[in-house]
């Protein structure tokens, strides 16, 4: 099936019991045992069921196995964030002493954990100059964990040479993780470029509607564990946490996530609630046909701002100039995501000018909503950084990020011009 399809059909079946059409609340903590036989089944993962919210519910499995046949892969793990997410994607490959090899151009909470957080755990990051495959495959070594890499850069709207960052992570055998939230599966499923994990924050475009967090790690099940357990031997050898499991035999091509959920999920519970993943799933629903509206939305608002003269550049994908077009038309099909930045005639304080006088797009840093949405980077979702950090990771003091909403084109181009009239 299609991803339209897929969308609102793939991961459930009518309910048996009652025949609900509607994916069930099972806003339950723990699920009964017919005897200790059939818990101790349940437990050494011998039998398939329910047993504590915390490592499985069966709404958020709906979820799960949706967003997986959305990304083309064979398994997935719902979380409570998208954050707890990547969290859990890359403590899954990594051990102390060990590195990732990133591109530079990130979301702001993203560098905190890896430059950071990270760090203090005995986990390094490397920052790559740009996100060209051969900057990045210089700074791999033998102690590398991951490559990992934005598709669509957030906020700096570069888009990812996937298949060229996958050739390079695989030439040293490493598996390439990669954050899809903004370009979602309806305009690029990276499994099918060479990437091995999929992450996403669900709160974005998935959700859809700005009222739900959750997060989602998908795992393309490609990657050869076994192959690689000189580097990867949590994978292929017992789990003293775990009675011994060995992951690549119990889980075969689902190692990755088996291990992600029986380790990370079970014993820090960053758990997606039954109620969060039935109003993600509604979401899900209509991501195709927002998706569209978004991208054909965002076309006309950047058109209008590249031809206006109080507005200094626009940084969108779709224009030919763009350095990035022609990876958008090989990876998004030549539909340039609706998250495009700006900066306003005058600097910085033009630009604040311009962002005070909005009236229909909210002010906030959430994007991926069905309205439109404003963010300044610089003072908000990047403030953490240094300017010379900041820099590097494409944002710059006047840069002001749009989330192209579904209203009418023509509404949201009237807000634009009357905010960038205060601003002058």
């Amino acid at each position: 099936m299609r991803p339209e399809t897929l969308a609102i059909h793939a991961g459930y079946d009518v309910e048996p019991t009652t025949k609900a059409v509607a994916v069930p609340i099972y806003q339950t903590v723990a699920y009964a045992f017919d005897s200790a036989d059939h818990g101790a089944a349940l437990f050494n993962l011998e039998v398939d069921g329910f047993r504590y919210s915390r490592i499985g519910n069966p709404t958020v499995a709906v979820l799960e196995r949706r967003v997986a046949a959305l990304e083309g892969g064979v398994d997935a793990l719902a979380v409570s964030t998208g954050q707890a997410a990547l969290n859990y994607a890359l403590l899954n490959v990594t051990r102390f002493g060990t590195n990732i090899v990133t591109v530079p151009q990130l979301y702001g909470t993203t560098y905190t954990l890896l430059a950071h957080l990270f760090a203090g755990q005995g986990i390094k990051t490397r920052f790559a100059e740009s996100d060209q495959a051969d900057a990045i495959e210089k700074l791999i070594d033998d102690d590398t964990a991951a490559v990992f890499c934005e598709s669509v850069g957030n906020p700096a709207g570069n888009i990812c040479d996937l298949e060229a960052l996958a050739r390079v992570a695989h030439r040293h055998g490493v598996p390439l993780i990669v954050d899809n939230t903004v370009a979602t599966p309806i305009l690029l499923r990276p499994i099918e470029f060479g990437a091995d994990i999929v992450v996403h924050s669900l709160t974005k475009f998935m959700g859809g509607h700005g009222t739900t967090l959750g997060g989602m790690i998908v795992d393309s099940g490609a990657f050869a564990w076994r192959q690689h357990a000189a580097r990867f031997p949590m994978f292929s050898e017992p789990d003293a946490s775990y009675h011994g499991m060995v992951y690549v035999d119990h889980f075969k091509e689902s190692a990755y996530i088996g291990r992600c959920r029986s380790v990370y999920q079970r014993t820090t519970g960053a758990v997606l609630s039954p109620l969060c993943a039935f109003l993600l799933l509604q979401g899900i629903e209509t991501v195709a046909l927002r998706v569209e509206r978004h991208v054909e939305n965002a076309r006309r608002v950047a058109e209008f701002l590249r031809h206006d003269s109080r507005v200094a550049w626009v940084n969108y994908a779709g224009f030919p100039d763009s350095p990035y077009h022609r990876l958008a038309q090989k990876y998004l099909r030549g539909r340039a995501c609706s998250l495009l930045t700006f900066g306003v005639e005058g600097g910085f304080e033009a630009s604040k000018k311009f962002y005070d006088a909005l009236r229909l797009v909210t002010r906030l840093v959430n994007m991926g909503d069905a309205k439109s949405l404003a963010c300044h980077p610089a003072s908000t979702t990047h403030r953490q950084m240094s300017a010379e950090e900041q820099a590097k990771a494409g944002v710059k003091p006047e840069m002001i990020r749009l989330s192209v909403g579904i209203e009418h084109a023509e509404d949201i181009i009237d807000d634009l011009d009357q905010a960038l009239a205060a601003a002058k």
